[in-house]
């Protein structure tokens, strides 16, 4: 047993789209998670920079004695995940490509066309259709689009309103037509917000989500390794570089402030 918390992080609010399935699946896991608001988003900055971000703030977990580190975060994943694990090679790191394509592999078929909507710099890396082409037994159809606006939307609380609508159909509509789209993979953390947007948009299309699989492979880590929690008094902890309002309003809207007890924190990166 290990009663330490589990530390995630992100780049801003999306990565929280993970804590209900980890929450649902494994109740007595207590988390430290950590949102980078005031540089966000990553996914238009240079590798480099990224890695550099991402070495502060898994410093920070590892201070703060976390069991594990999940980058709940693609563009991250995308561009940092070795990096991460040579860093702090005592400290189980998780990424969210890998368990998401493995979905996808053993899923989809040839027969079906691919959408993988992401950030500019995971579109870029061709992580996605790397890791779900070493995964699959057959060569699948993929194919990938940058939807940079996303996250600034969404981080700004903009979501189930027209102005989110016309910018999904500006970015997919040709998209989804020209490759005849039939599964989107939601390659951002963020992305989840949009599900319902989505479903209503294109009925037709199936969503697989990055932020539920993430769960799976936690608990697939966590067993593997005999590191499950047991009851405890522990409280989850949320920080973030820029409490912003926007910040505990996304807490409240994903996790739905009735429904748990939220300590909420102010860190500040020595940047």
């Amino acid at each position: 047993m290990d009663n330490r918390p589990i530390g995630f992080f992100d780049s801003g609010v999306g990565g929280l789209t993970s804590i209900p399935h980890l929450m649902h699946l494994l109740p007595n896991e207590k988390i430290i998670f950590f949102a980078d608001t005031a540089r966000t988003p990553y996914g238009s900055k240079s590798p480099d920079t990224i890695k550099t971000f991402t070495r502060q703030i898994g410093s920070f977990l590892v201070k703060n004695n976390v069991k594990m580190i999940v980058i709940a975060c693609n563009t991250v994943s995308a561009t940092c995940l070795d990096d991460l694990r040579e860093a702090f090679p005592d400290t189980p790191v998780i990424g969210v490509i890998s368990p998401t394509s493995k979905v996808v592999a053993n899923t989809c078929t040839s027969q079906d066309n691919i959408g993988i909507i992401a950030t500019k710099v995971t579109t870029s890396s061709k992580a996605y259709e790397k890791t779900i082409n070493r995964k699959s037994s057959e060569r699948l159809n993929l194919f990938s689009k940058a939807c940079p606006a996303f996250v600034p939307l969404i981080e700004e609380g903009i979501i189930d309103n027209e102005i989110m609508d016309l910018t999904i159909k500006y970015y997919l509509d040709d998209f989804i037509k020209e490759h005849d789209i039939n599964t989107l993979v939601l390659g951002c953390t963020h992305y989840p917000l949009l599900t319902k947007n989505l479903k209503r948009l294109y009925p037709h299309i199936k969503v697989i989500s990055s932020s539920q699989e993430v769960a799976v492979a936690i608990k697939y880590e966590l067993a593997k390794r005999d590191m499950f929690a047991g009851p405890s008094d522990l409280e989850n902890v949320f920080y973030a570089s820029d409490l912003s309002e926007n910040f505990v309003n996304m807490i409240q809207l994903i996790l739905g402030k009735d429904e748990h007890e939220l300590n909420i924190n102010f860190k500040n990166l020595d940047i």
